[in-house]
């Protein structure tokens, strides 16, 4: 690979203050406190983007944050305790769903922040003397722009919310696959990922399940997003520390990504409007020594036409986050054309200005 930006011209630069407490900025990335006013700690997990403000879920909180995009925080909303609120959508009318994880339902907010609406995602099996919460983690919108779909982290199962609001389950073949991440494809179907045993997933309109086994075992997959403009999905590998291209017939290729640590894993990943691809990478909380930079890296579009595995003439940079033992979790493009993402440990949100 070509590194056009190395680690070593990124640490040496200064680590410049914002204007305001809790700013700061290095290189092309700027963080900021969400100051959940909360006594947890290490919680902050989606975002979402709209044209004109960002929201992101402070789970052990049970909170939902607004910001606007100088990076300010315009308001902190209250979800019920113990909630868990997780995933979060932007449907087809410009309105804001978020997963309540541990309540086992997903809800409509309105623009106060207000539950509007409420979907009760539980199992309901007769046997139970209580429903099954499937633990709806990660939300997305079907390709048809009005189904809702989410992942049952803790049953293996995926569930659909129709139009009319009916819930229907479609069980995994996989036991204990944690379903975490969902994304539309270009096929129609939706995509996501299984933690636990390294697959792709895939689930047709019709609840047809198919699931791809990624070729690098205990991988860990974690996002999983469409390509631009071709047939096929982009995923990274939390353990594999690799980014793979799945096609819609379940075809496989996985590209390393370049990690400075053995201690060293991915986050999330998404593209830029310009379809250069950004991938997280940051310290293991659960190995972390020895200490490093959390960083982003960003490789040239020119990886979307790569044949076979190797990435030698695809140029990439390094950009290193501010905070250290950040964790990150999401990153997505926001209305004002730069790349937001969270940091779960530090319970901040950044910006890479493009």
């Amino acid at each position: 690979m070509n590194n056009m930006d190395d680690m070593s011209h990124m640490s040496s630069m200064s680590n410049t203050p914002g204007t305001s407490t809790g700013v700061s900025t290095l290189g092309r990335i700027t963080e900021y406190d969400l100051d959940w006013k909360s006594t947890k700690k290490g919680s902050t997990h989606e975002l979402v983007t709209t044209r004109d403000f960002i929201f992101v879920t402070g789970q052990d909180m049970d909170k939902v944050a607004k910001l606007d995009y100088t990076g300010k925080v315009l308001a902190h909303w209250n979800m019920p305790k113990g909630s868990g609120p997780h995933g979060l959508l932007v449907d087809a009318q410009d309105r804001l769903w978020v997963s309540l994880e541990m309540a086992g339902k997903v809800v409509r907010l309105d623009d106060e922040g207000c539950i509007a609406e409420e979907v009760d995602v539980r199992i309901q099996a007769h046997s139970a003397p209580v429903p099954i919460n499937p633990a709806p983690h990660g939300i997305c919108l079907g390709a048809d722009k009005c189904t809702i779909w989410f992942t049952g982290k803790r049953t293996s199962t995926i569930g659909k919310i129709n139009p009319d609001r009916t819930v229907q389950h479609f069980e995994l073949e996989q036991l204990g696959g944690v379903p975490i991440f969902l994304n539309a494809g270009p096929d129609g179907n939706v995509w996501g990922t299984e933690l636990n045993t390294s697959m792709i997933l895939n689930v047709s309109p019709q609840g047809i399940v198919k699931e791809h086994k990624i070729p690098t075992t205990n991988s860990r997959p974690i996002a999983i997003i469409p390509d631009p403009t071709g047939d096929f999905m982009w995923f990274t590998e939390e353990a594999g520390r690799k980014v793979g291209r799945v096609d819609a017939t379940g075809n496989i290729v996985e590209y390393p990504v370049p990690a400075l640590q053995p201690n060293h894993i991915l986050g999330s990943l998404s593209f830029d409007s310009e379809t250069n691809l950004w991938v997280q990478v940051y310290v293991d909380s659960k190995s972390p020594v020895p200490a490093g930079p959390d960083y982003l890296v960003r490789f040239e579009k020119s990886i979307r036409q790569v044949i076979g595995t190797q990435l030698s003439g695809v140029p990439y940079s390094t950009h290193v986050a501010p905070s250290r033992g950040v964790m990150f979790h999401r990153i997505r493009m926001g209305g004002d054309g730069n790349l937001w993402f969270t940091e779960m440990m530090t319970d901040r949100i950044g910006k890479v200005t493009l």
